[in-house]
C-alpha cells in the first residue's frame, strides 16, 4: 500500500466523518414532510451548518476519488470506513462523553479489522471485467437492493427506516465509488472527451444525489447512532463486491487468507456498530412516535 493512497483515503475519511456530523446536526431540524424528497435538500441549503458539512463531504469525495485513482477499490473502501473514528471525535467534543470500554473496543476492532483485511487480502489491481452482462447483473442487483430497502423504509420511517435508508445509501455509494474509478480510468486513457462520452460520470452524479437524499432523510428522522454505522458498514462491502466483480481487483483466495479477510470484514462491521452506538454520538432531537401525526405525512 502506497503512502499516497493511505494519506488520501484517511484524509477523505476525516472530511466525511466531520461532514456527516455537521449534516445530521442540521438535518434533525428539517420538517418530516420533506422525507425522501428533493425539498429536503432545498430546506437544508438554508442552514449554514449543513452547507459546511456538505462542503466537507464533497472534499472527502474528491479525496476519495483521488485515492481510487491511485489504489484499488478493495483497498480504499476499508480505509474510508474509518470516517466513523473522525465522526466520533467531533461528537465527543459536542457531548463531552469519554470513550470508555465500548469506545476503545470499537476503535480496536475497526483498526484491527482494516489491518487484517488489507494485510491478508493484499488487494491488487487486475484486468477490468469486460462482460457487460456481469456488470449490469452486479450493478442492477445493488440498485434493486437499494430500491427495496428504500421502499421498506417508507413504511417504517420512524422506527427501522433510518437504518434501512443508511444501508441503501451505503450500497449506492459503493457503486458510485466503482464508477468513479472507471471514470478516472477513462479520463487517464482518453482525456476529457473520453470521459464525457461514457455513461459512467453521469451515473456517478445521479447516484450521488440519490444517496444524498437518502442519507439526509435518515439523518432527519433519527439520531446519528442509528444511521451512520449502517452507512459506514454498507459502503465498503458494496464497494469490495464491485471492485472484485467489475474492476477485476484481486484478493488472495487461499483458505488462510480468506479466513482472515472474512474475520477482518466482520471486525470492521462490529467495530462500526460499537462506535456508532457509543453515547458520544449525538442523540438528536426526539421525534414523535408513529401515530396520527405521521399518518398525515404519508402520501
Amino acid at each position: 500500500m502506497s503512502v499516497l493512497v493511505l494519506v488520501l483515503a484517511v484524509s477523505a475519511a476525516c472530511c466525511l466523518g466531520f461532514g456527516f456530523v455537521l449534516q445530521q446536526n442540521a438535518a434533525q431540524r428539517a420538517p418530516l414532510g420533506d422525507f425522501l424528497s428533493l425539498r429536503l435538500l432545498a430546506d437544508l441549503m438554508r442552514m449554514p451548518r449543513w452547507l459546511g458539512g456538505t462542503a466537507l463531504m464533497v472534499a472527502g469525495m474528491g479525496l476519495g476519488a483521488a485515492a481510487l485513482g491511485q489504489g484499488e477499490l478493495s483497498l480504499v473502501e476499508p480505509l474510508l470506513a474509518t470516517n466513523l473514528l473522525f465522526a466520533l471525535t467531533l461528537s465527543r467534543r459536542q457531548t463531552r462523553q469519554p470513550l470508555g470500554r465500548q469506545g476503545w473496543a470499537g476503535l480496536a476492532l475497526l483498526a484491527g479489522g482494516v489491518t487484517a483485511f488489507v494485510v491478508a487480502g493484499e488487494p491488487a489491481g487486475g484486468h477490468a471485467v469486460t462482460d457487460p452482462v456481469r456488470h449490469w447483473l452486479i450493478i442492477g442487483g445493488m440498485l434493486a437492493l437499494a430500491l427495496l430497502l428504500t421502499g421498506c423504509a417508507r413504511r417504517v420511517r420512524l422506527t427501522l427506516g433510518p437504518v434501512l435508508l443508511a444501508v441503501a445509501a451505503g450500497t449506492l455509494y459503493g457503486v458510485q465509488d466503482a464508477l468513479t474509478r472507471v471514470s478516472g480510468q477513462r479520463f487517464a486513457d482518453g482525456g476529457f472527451a473520453a470521459l464525457m462520452s461514457g455513461w459512467q460520470p453521469y451515473a456517478v452524479l445521479v447516484l450521488g444525489v440519490t444517496a444524498l437524499v437518502l442519507v439526509q432523510s435518515a439523518f432527519e428522522t433519527a439520531p446519528l447512532r442509528m444511521s451512520l454505522p449502517a452507512l459506514t458498514a454498507a459502503q465498503p462491502l458494496a464497494g469490495i463486491v464491485c471492485g472484485v466483480g467489475i474492476l477485476g481487483d484481486r484478493l488472495r483466495t487461499d483458505a488462510g487468507s480468506l479466513g482472515w479477510e472474512a474475520g477482518g470484514l466482520a471486525a470492521i462491521v462490529l467495530g462500526v456498530l460499537l462506535l456508532g452506538l457509543h453515547p458520544a454520538m449525538p442523540p438528536g432531537t426526539q421525534r414523535p412516535k408513529p401515530g396520527a401525526s405521521e399518518l398525515e405525512l404519508l402520501p
